[in-house]
């Protein structure tokens, strides 16, 4: 039986500038940078480094190479903030390209782009 989720694979062009992406400007927490040597170089983040799912940066033509008609589009991905309208300043505020704030029957939610135009969504919760 499947008690959670553990790690979300997000397929990426340039692992650096995602890395750089989640982590200086949306604030996630680094946890690990491994390289097999080989090529296969991983890279898992998380929004705190206590988080039970993290983020897994894998390098989208390396994976195409190695695992050919893997699905390699972006994981659509809702993240929870309890600290809505400051998040959604400071990523506006940091060139990050943001949608617009739209009331749901959930609540409210935007979205954003990182550096390769992936979007994810973003959902307030107290």
């Amino acid at each position: 039986m499947i008690s959670k989720v553990g790690q979300i694979m997000l397929y990426v062009n340039n692992q650096d500038e995602a890395l750089n992406f989640w982590t200086e400007k949306v604030g996630f927490s680094l946890i690990s940078d491994e390289d097999n040597g080989q090529g296969m170089r991983w890279i898992e983040m998380a929004p705190t480094k206590d988080t039970e799912t993290s983020i897994i940066l894998h390098n989208k033509e390396f994976v195409a190479k190695m695992s050919p008609g893997l699905n390699l589009g972006t994981p659509s991905l809702m993240f929870f903030s309890d600290n809505f309208d400051e998040l959604y300043t400071d990523l506006s505020n940091k060139n990050i390209k943001v949608g617009e704030i739209v009331n749901m029957p959930s609540g409210r939610v935007f979205n954003f782009a990182d550096n390769e135009e992936n979007y994810f969504a973003v959902m307030e919760k107290s």
